[in-house]
């Protein structure tokens, strides 16, 4: 694995291996010291064109905790705000040694153009781009659910131990995606990731927040959230945020995506109401930031089967692997170790 681009090129053993690394990464964060030696000597850029904070933090923390040399570079403050290109921009990290470069961009194919276009030679992490995709959000997301449902907690079991899911898939898991997905690259990256690992997958949302060609992605598509917690009785519920920067003219509602935020709940947020149709074992999760009070109340985010605050500790340990994978040798005997 040369970078990491899309979920879609993802196989099935690829996306497993990165999962199994997770796994053994996450039990390394319980000890007392949680840095490791991997990947010394290394320099990973996180090359940001967009404001984040759970995901540049988490790349952050992952290559800190592997102990290479982690450079922050910011569109806001920097050359690009004088009209520096991508090229330019990717010559000069180049230049510095860059070994990955991790890149949020604004526009579509950032990222690939980035890791195709000859400009340098680093591993090219896509943290982002467009509406496109998220590759390592979809990850933590299979991670989150393998820990919770894999393996054979089929019959609702929850527990931390890792033993029993390694090299597992997620087979058989019915998990429904609602909400905005036309904006949503982490749906995008999500129904491909999941359909790889043998999950089926559902999304509700109103017609308008549909992307044109979502009847050729490997899911099924319903317009009616309850109707789908009653006839799916999905595992997991993915709350998606409602992207209202994303929508022209939207102000406080939905512009012409939904008549009013209070609409929009009502037909397609998580309360407590709902959140008591689905089964025991249901876990409910979110990729955060939360618009508390549309696509998810206060009850539905801080209730027991909430896993929205552990995705973001399994995104460290996802992040890791990703990194350790790519930076660490193509082939196992080449690895540094990882305990």
């Amino acid at each position: 694995m040369k970078h990491l681009l899309s979920t879609a090129d993802l196989a099935r053993e690829d996306a497993i291996t990165i999962l199994d690394t997770a796994a053994q990464m996450a039990a390394t964060q319980s000890r007392e010291i949680k840095k490791l030696p991997t990947l010394r000597g290394r320099t990973v850029v996180n090359l940001f064109y967009e404001d984040s904070t759970r995901t540049r933090i988490s790349f952050e923390t992952a290559a800190k905790r592997l102990s290479a040399d982690v450079i922050n570079f910011s569109a806001k403050g920097s050359s690009v705000s004088k009209g520096e290109s991508l090229k330019d921009t990717a010559l000069t990290l180049a230049a510095m040694g860059a070994d990955a470069v991790v890149c949020r961009h604004q526009a579509s194919g950032a990222p690939h153009l980035l890791a195709h276009a000859g400009w340098l030679d680093s591993a090219v992490v896509n943290a982002g781009d467009g509406m496109h995709q998220h590759p390592t959000q979809a990850l933590l997301d299979a991670f989150t659910m393998r820990r919770h449902l894999g393996g054979d907690r089929t019959d609702g079991r929850v527990g931390p131990d890792d033993a029993l899911v390694r090299g597992a898939d997620l087979a058989g898991l019915r998990v429904a995606i609602v909400g905005d997905v036309l904006h949503s690259r982490v749906a995008r990256s999500n129904v491909h990731l999941l359909h790889t690992l043998g999950a089926h997958v559902t999304l509700v949302a109103p017609p308008t927040l549909l992307p044109v060609g979502v009847g050729t992605w490997p899911c099924d598509v319903s317009y009616h959230l309850d109707e789908t917690l009653r006839d799916v009785a999905p595992d997991v519920v993915m709350m998606l945020r409602v992207q209202r920067e994303r929508m022209s003219g939207s102000g406080t509602g939905g512009g012409a995506f939904f008549p009013n935020p209070l609409e929009y709940t009502r037909k397609y947020g998580l309360d407590a109401r709902r959140l008591a149709l689905l089964p025991p074992h249901s876990i409910v999760m979110h990729p955060g930031p939360m618009n508390r009070g549309l696509e998810i109340s206060a009850e539905a985010a801080d209730s027991p089967r909430a896993v929205i605050v552990e995705q973001v500790a399994n995104g460290v340990a996802i992040r890791m692997a990703v990194l350790y994978l790519l930076l660490a040798g193509d082939d196992s005997t080449e690895r540094a170790p990882i305990s």
